[in-house]
């Protein structure tokens, strides 16, 4: 299949996927989670696009907290990061982010074709996906703005909707309007009309025509971004911040006359809840779907995920039990939405869970909490090769390191000491240390922090 190599395609991977905790959480977002098979969301996103779109082209959009793990999963899909990762300095929703992507990628390409999808998204037909592309980039070549309208199977209360007028050309409609999400009556009818599509958040656009439209809708937004202010490759946080917190659907896809949709039909979801995931994976013959270890009795029609430890169920329908380490997540199928209530109160209560997992992603390796209480806190630090990371005692800590695995160069007060496997130290109240892997293998580190004074 012919590439298409002036098309660039524009993964937005920001935000914090709330709705499916306590496996996402607000470091460690839904698009960098392997819920289906052993690919993460945002590479299940890039490989569906490498057969026919150039992938030097392809540019990811996401916060800057995030960057290191994105660049570690496209090393893990045999895609270099270089070049291709956008950090935005904080979320100022979709029309800032795309509009930085495309003046990123104007840089390259004078008029290139910039195709938009949410890195969080999953679709089944890959190649009726792929054909729909090649349309909408060819409607979006005509000067079209191309959104992807999904033929909806069911009444569905939770999308935006789209209503097609006639046809502009290669299977795509004339927007006679954009419809927020209905209640269940309206859906109903949006349903039996035929021409209503729901609202997918996937853009195909030349720049130049999206750049027109910026100009005679949002002047003002086109300006700030124009005058931002860089430090390095990054935007300046300041002047990010004070951009405005808009959608590209309200800045410029309900005013312009520009806009198509492309009616679409290849199973694609936006995984928004634990329901839409049950929806979209096979089921086995109870009606469940199951991932871990499980053993289950007289359980249908459950969505049932665990992997660290055994998780048994006996009489239950239509539920969602979800266990992490640290959080287990029990909810009828139904209610499974309303979990962002629980995130909500989780913050609150100024409680982490919402936050992190117990395994936490770094740039130099992976620190994952063993065990913490008011007295002591055990951490397990793994340090990628040629990897450094300095540690810090507080007042009235203490800290014990000891390798577990691997050669440990430790450097404090200009004392250098190299460290075995076995071997330990101690780090007394305000005290800092540089430890370095100079290996070629993992340094594996298990730190003891002991709360209170060490006169104690």
């Amino acid at each position: 299949m012919k590439k298409l190599s002036n098309v660039y395609p524009v993964l937005l991977a920001g935000g914090s996927g709330t709705r499916l905790w306590p496996v996402s959480r607000e470091r460690h977002p839904k698009q960098l989670v392997k819920f289906i098979g052993k690919d993460s969301l945002v590479q299940s996103t890039v490989k569906r696009l490498t057969s026919f779109l150039d992938m030097e082209n392809i540019r990811i959009v996401c916060g800057q907290e995030h960057v290191h793990e994105i660049a570690r999963q496209m090393k893990e899909i045999d895609l270099s990061a270089d070049g291709k990762i956008i950090a935005e300095p904080c979320g100022r929703n979709t029309a800032p982010a795309i509009l930085l992507a495309m003046f990123h990628i104007l840089k390259k390409e004078a008029d290139a074709v910039l195709c938009i999808f949410p890195a969080d998204h999953v679709i089944r037909d890959r190649n009726e996906f792929q054909e729909k592309l090649r349309s909408a980039v060819k409607v979006a070549e005509m000067g079209h703005i191309v959104t992807f309208g999904i033929k909806p199977h069911y009444p569905e209360t939770g999308y935006g909707y789209i209503e097609g007028a006639g046809e502009v050309g290669d299977g795509a409609l004339s927007v006679k309007r954009f419809v927020e999400k209905p209640d269940l009556e309206t859906a109903k009818k949006y349903i039996d009309a035929g021409n209503f599509f729901w609202n997918s958040g996937m853009f195909t656009f030349k720049a130049s025509v999206m750049a027109q439209e910026l100009r005679v809708h949002q002047p003002e937004l086109l300006k700030k971004m124009t005058q931002l202010p860089f430090q390095g490759t990054s935007p300046s946080q300041k002047a990010y911040a004070q951009l405005p917190n808009i959608s590209i659907d309200y800045a410029v896809m309900e005013k312009t006359d520009k806009t198509a949709v492309l009616p679409s039909d290849f199973g694609w979801s936006d995984i928004g809840s634990w329901k839409s995931l049950y929806d979209f994976i096979p089921k086995d013959t109870s009606g469940n779907v199951i991932d871990g270890d499980v053993i289950s009795k007289e359980t249908r029609n459950c969505l049932i995920m665990g992997h660290e430890r055994l998780i048994a169920t006996s009489g239950i329908k239509d539920m969602v039990v979800v266990d992490t380490p640290d959080a287990v997540f029990v909810s009828d199928m139904e209610n499974s939405r309303d979990v962002k209530f629980i995130v909500e109160k989780l913050k609150e209560n100024r409680r982490t869970e919402y936050q992190t997992h117990k395994t936490v992603h770094h740039p130099w390796g992976i620190s994952t909490t063993l065990e913490k209480n008011d007295d002591f806190s055990v951490v397990q630090v793994e340090l990628y090769p040629g990897s450094k990371l300095e540690i810090k005692t507080g007042t009235s800590t203490v800290e014990h390191l000891v390798v577990a695995k691997g050669l440990a160069k430790t450097t404090t007060d200009h004392q250098r000491r190299t460290l075995k496997k076995g071997q330990s130290l101690m780090l007394s109240e305000n005290q800092s240390i540089l430890v370095e892997n100079p290996g070629k293998d993992l340094l594996v580190i298990v730190k003891v922090k002991s709360h209170g004074s060490s006169s104690d």
